[in-house]
């Protein structure tokens, strides 16, 4: 018997444990992707989002989320298709696009001495690595980069996209600002290091004792310039350690906003209003989220 869709979306779904900074929220309509079959329910989805005037919003887990409302009146559709496999001979990754970058890097290190492992800790999945081109000490997803396979919503088909059809600037990719492409999986070549600047930071020691820790998304804001850092700015207004009820930008470091579990997504709207409005008036100078603010 063939199923309705609505016997597969979830309803009034808590999705507070999606974002890392824990605000509440709850979605109308909820669907998780583990297998490829389960693909095949994305027309369905869709064509049910159509009829009922409902968007659809496709995430990963939320490690670059903040969720701005009480309840999503659409659909969420969460990636969990996890699997890589790596070639030693060809030095080639391929990857589901769910798998942590900071988990596989580890492995590869670990096993092979891949040069990957500035990208250990780093809190993000393959899928936001490559929907915003994630970075680590100059060590940019794009350097290694060879292609990846979307579902493409708009042509209801699947897709890849070569390197330079991605058009990977910093911080952005082909796909960012759009919710037509759904990110299956993805190839890499590991052969060599290829660093936008060369670095010999100990990227595992810095994570573990000058990063800050508790519910917050890493830094927040875009590097407006390799010399205006974000962190620098918001100190230099003197916003570091500022407080809204229980939303903070971090005395260890001043990009990082903080939420504790009683913080709501209005107080951290208002910080992040507070910095954006303190920064430009001082120096002239836009602060630009990398978290992705979700509304209605």
């Amino acid at each position: 018997m063939k199923l309705n869709v609505l016997d597969y979306l979830k309803k009034d779904i808590d999705i507070s444990s999606l974002s890392n900074f824990k605000t509440q929220a709850k979605t109308k309509y909820y669907y998780e992707i583990h297998n490829r079959q389960d693909l095949d329910k994305l027309l369905e989805i869709y064509n049910f989002s159509m009829e009922h005037k409902l968007k659809i919003l496709l995430i990963w887990w939320g490690t670059n989320l903040l969720f701005a409302f009480d309840l999503f009146d659409w659909i969420i559709v969460k990636n969990c298709l996890k699997w890589y496999k790596y070639d030693d001979n060809s030095k080639i990754l391929e990857v589901y696009t769910s798998e942590f970058i900071s988990d596989v890097s580890k492995e590869l290190y670990e096993k092979w001495q891949i040069l990957w492992k500035r990208f250990i800790w780093l809190p993000w999945s393959f899928w936001w690595a490559i929907y915003w081109n994630a970075w680590c000490f100059w060590l940019e997803t794009e350097s290694n980069f060879v292609s990846c396979e979307v579902f493409d919503f708009s042509q209801w088909s699947i897709d890849t996209f070569s390197k330079d059809e991605m058009n990977f600037e910093y911080r952005s990719s082909k796909i960012k600002n759009t919710n037509n492409y759904f990110i299956i999986s993805a190839l890499f070549d590991l052969s060599t290091l290829k660093e936008k600047y060369s670095s010999d930071v100990d990227n595992i020691y810095f994570r573990e004792h000058k990063q800050p820790k508790g519910n917050s998304c890493g830094s927040f804001f875009k590097n407006p310039s390799k010399e205006n850092s974000a962190w620098k700015l918001i100190e230099q207004v003197w916003l570091k350690w500022r407080k809204i009820w229980w939303a903070y930008f971090s005395e260890l470091h001043a990009n990082f906003l903080i939420s504790d579990w009683t913080a709501t997504y209005s107080d951290l709207l208002e910080l992040i209003k507070l910095a954006k409005n303190e920064v430009y008036n001082k120096y002239d100078i836009e602060l630009i989220p990398e978290v992705r603010i979700i509304t209605n």
